[in-house]
């Protein structure tokens, strides 16, 4: 396949506005996923003032604060950052799955890249160990948020 028939999306900042939606329970490892979100954005050339934070209570309410950003003119790309940690009970199953799933149909019936940040992990070292510097899921969803937006664009055009 010849290169230049592959169309695939860069790291360019662009004019690109952006919205982190963090959940509030967990937040020892959700802010360390958002510093990762943060840092990331910051580094590749977007201006801070371009990067729009809101919380919610927990993962389960992120689906519908990512809907609300993203039917909004001024936001091109929503990052959905959370930490859904298992426990004795089938809340696990419940909150992390409708949680992912309602992020999926955001981005499908809005148009707009939704990216995942949500940890959905057994204990809490593997949601440390997602949400250090050296492997933060937060940074993964940043990049591939700038990348969407920028494939977004290029599809748009003829």
């Amino acid at each position: 396949m010849n290169a230049n028939t592959v169309l695939k999306g860069d790291l360019q900042p662009g004019e690109a506005r952006y919205a982190i939606a963090m959940s509030r329970f967990n937040s020892f490892i959700v802010e360390r996923l958002l510093d990762g979100a943060l840092q990331t954005l910051i580094a590749q050339g977007v201006p801070r003032e371009r990067i729009q934070i809101v919380q919610t209570p927990g993962a389960w309410e992120l689906p519908l604060a990512v809907q609300t950003l993203a039917r909004r003119e001024d936001i091109d790309a929503v990052i959905a950052l959370g930490t859904v940690i298992r426990g004795e009970t089938a809340h696990f199953e419940h909150v992390a799955g409708e949680c992912v799933c309602g992020l999926r149909q955001v981005m499908l019936e809005s148009g707009k890249p939704v990216t995942l940040g949500v940890l959905t992990v057994e204990t809490v070292e593997q949601a440390e160990a997602r949400s250090c510097p050296s492997d933060n899921k937060g940074a993964e969803a940043a990049l591939a948020a700038m990348e969407m937006v920028s494939l977004q664009a290029r599809l748009a055009s003829p």
